[in-house]
Protein backbone atom coordinates (compact mmCIF):
# COMPACT_ATOMS: atom_id res chain seq x y z
CA UNK A 1 0.00 0.00 0.00
CA UNK A 2 1.54 3.51 -0.93
CA UNK A 3 0.22 6.63 1.14
CA UNK A 4 -0.15 8.98 -1.59
CA UNK A 5 -1.02 12.38 -2.20
CA UNK A 6 -4.86 13.39 -1.80
CA UNK A 7 -5.42 15.89 -4.49
CA UNK A 8 -8.41 18.32 -3.61
CA UNK A 9 -10.52 19.85 -6.48
CA UNK A 10 -11.24 23.72 -6.01
CA UNK A 11 -14.82 24.61 -5.15
CA UNK A 12 -16.97 27.24 -7.38
CA UNK A 13 -16.13 30.37 -7.60
CA UNK A 14 -18.16 33.40 -6.07
CA UNK A 15 -20.13 35.67 -9.16
CA UNK A 16 -18.75 38.63 -9.56
CA UNK A 17 -21.55 39.57 -12.07
CA UNK A 18 -25.05 40.62 -11.33
CA UNK A 19 -27.62 39.08 -12.87
CA UNK A 20 -30.23 41.46 -14.16
CA UNK A 21 -32.57 39.42 -15.59
CA UNK A 22 -34.87 39.18 -12.67
CA UNK A 23 -35.01 43.20 -12.30
CA UNK A 24 -35.62 43.66 -16.03
CA UNK A 25 -39.12 40.87 -15.30
CA UNK A 26 -40.15 42.65 -12.31
CA UNK A 27 -39.97 46.14 -14.18
CA UNK A 28 -41.78 44.60 -17.63
CA UNK A 29 -44.52 43.71 -15.21
CA UNK A 30 -44.80 46.69 -13.26
CA UNK A 31 -44.84 48.81 -16.37
CA UNK A 32 -47.32 46.44 -17.57
CA UNK A 33 -49.35 47.17 -14.15
CA UNK A 34 -49.33 50.64 -14.96
CA UNK A 35 -50.14 50.71 -18.52
CA UNK A 36 -53.07 48.95 -17.68
CA UNK A 37 -54.53 51.31 -14.35
CA UNK A 38 -53.53 54.55 -15.99
CA UNK A 39 -56.68 55.02 -18.23
CA UNK A 40 -58.76 53.85 -15.14
CA UNK A 41 -57.64 56.25 -12.67
CA UNK A 42 -58.24 59.21 -15.33
CA UNK A 43 -62.04 59.77 -14.26
CA UNK A 44 -62.87 58.55 -10.80
CA UNK A 45 -66.80 59.56 -11.31
CA UNK A 46 -68.57 56.55 -12.60
CA UNK A 47 -70.70 58.00 -15.75
CA UNK A 48 -72.87 56.09 -18.56
CA UNK A 49 -72.54 59.12 -20.99
CA UNK A 50 -74.65 59.44 -23.70
CA UNK A 51 -73.39 57.84 -27.31
CA UNK A 52 -72.78 59.94 -30.51
CA UNK A 53 -71.34 58.99 -33.97
CA UNK A 54 -69.89 62.95 -33.36
CA UNK A 55 -67.93 61.92 -30.30
CA UNK A 56 -64.22 63.33 -30.72
CA UNK A 57 -62.65 63.92 -28.48
CA UNK A 58 -61.57 68.27 -28.72
CA UNK A 59 -58.39 69.16 -27.62
CA UNK A 60 -59.36 73.01 -26.02
CA UNK A 61 -56.41 74.97 -24.60
CA UNK A 62 -57.95 75.82 -21.56
CA UNK A 63 -60.86 73.99 -20.04
CA UNK A 64 -62.84 73.09 -16.46
CA UNK A 65 -64.35 69.32 -16.42
CA UNK A 66 -68.27 69.71 -14.82
CA UNK A 67 -69.27 66.35 -14.03
CA UNK A 68 -72.76 65.48 -13.12
CA UNK A 69 -73.68 61.98 -11.50
CA UNK A 70 -76.71 60.22 -11.66
CA UNK A 71 -78.34 61.59 -8.50
CA UNK A 72 -77.16 65.23 -9.77
CA UNK A 73 -74.19 66.02 -7.56
CA UNK A 74 -72.10 68.31 -9.35
CA UNK A 75 -67.99 67.93 -9.86
CA UNK A 76 -65.83 70.32 -11.01
CA UNK A 77 -62.42 69.07 -12.31
CA UNK A 78 -63.83 66.27 -9.90
CA UNK A 79 -64.34 68.10 -6.89
CA UNK A 80 -67.69 67.90 -5.38
CA UNK A 81 -69.27 71.50 -4.92
CA UNK A 82 -72.48 72.94 -4.39
CA UNK A 83 -73.86 75.41 -6.73
CA UNK A 84 -72.78 78.53 -4.47
CA UNK A 85 -69.36 77.25 -4.84
CA UNK A 86 -69.65 76.20 -8.44
CA UNK A 87 -70.55 80.17 -9.38
CA UNK A 88 -67.67 81.69 -7.29
CA UNK A 89 -64.99 78.97 -8.95
CA UNK A 90 -66.24 79.12 -12.20
CA UNK A 91 -66.43 83.24 -11.68
CA UNK A 92 -62.62 82.45 -10.91
CA UNK A 93 -61.59 80.60 -14.14
CA UNK A 94 -63.51 83.28 -16.21
CA UNK A 95 -61.62 86.33 -14.69
CA UNK A 96 -58.33 84.28 -15.55
CA UNK A 97 -59.45 83.58 -19.52
CA UNK A 98 -62.24 84.44 -20.60
CA UNK A 99 -62.35 81.74 -23.52
CA UNK A 100 -62.25 78.77 -20.77
CA UNK A 101 -64.18 76.12 -22.22
CA UNK A 102 -66.06 73.90 -19.66
CA UNK A 103 -66.74 70.24 -20.90
CA UNK A 104 -70.27 68.96 -19.45
CA UNK A 105 -70.06 65.68 -18.72
CA UNK A 106 -73.44 64.47 -17.96
CA UNK A 107 -74.89 60.70 -16.80
CA UNK A 108 -78.14 59.50 -19.46
CA UNK A 109 -80.07 59.78 -16.48
CA UNK A 110 -79.80 63.48 -14.91
CA UNK A 111 -82.93 65.54 -15.89
CA UNK A 112 -82.56 67.64 -18.69
CA UNK A 113 -83.57 70.47 -16.04
CA UNK A 114 -80.56 69.77 -13.80
CA UNK A 115 -77.80 70.34 -17.15
CA UNK A 116 -79.61 73.77 -18.39
CA UNK A 117 -79.12 74.57 -14.40
CA UNK A 118 -75.73 74.23 -14.48
CA UNK A 119 -75.28 75.89 -18.16
CA UNK A 120 -76.93 79.02 -16.67
CA UNK A 121 -74.61 78.71 -13.81
CA UNK A 122 -71.61 78.69 -16.24
CA UNK A 123 -73.33 81.06 -18.50
CA UNK A 124 -73.69 83.92 -15.78
CA UNK A 125 -70.28 83.21 -14.37
CA UNK A 126 -68.71 84.43 -17.98
CA UNK A 127 -67.89 81.12 -19.60
CA UNK A 128 -69.84 81.12 -22.84
CA UNK A 129 -67.92 77.89 -24.54
CA UNK A 130 -69.58 74.65 -23.15
CA UNK A 131 -68.67 71.08 -25.04
CA UNK A 132 -70.54 68.05 -24.26
CA UNK A 133 -68.74 64.99 -23.53
CA UNK A 134 -70.11 61.83 -25.12
CA UNK A 135 -69.13 58.19 -25.42
CA UNK A 136 -68.53 56.75 -29.45
CA UNK A 137 -71.20 54.11 -29.50
CA UNK A 138 -69.98 50.25 -29.75
CA UNK A 139 -68.89 49.43 -33.03
CA UNK A 140 -71.65 45.93 -34.23
CA UNK A 141 -70.11 43.36 -35.85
Amino acid sequence: MSFGRLERTQGAQPMSEINVTPLVDVMLVLVVIFIITAPLLASSIKLDLPKSEAAKPNEAPLYVTLAVNKAGQAFLNDQPVSSAELDQRLKQSAALNPDTEVQLRADEAVPYGRIVELMGIAQKAGLNRIGFVADAPATRP
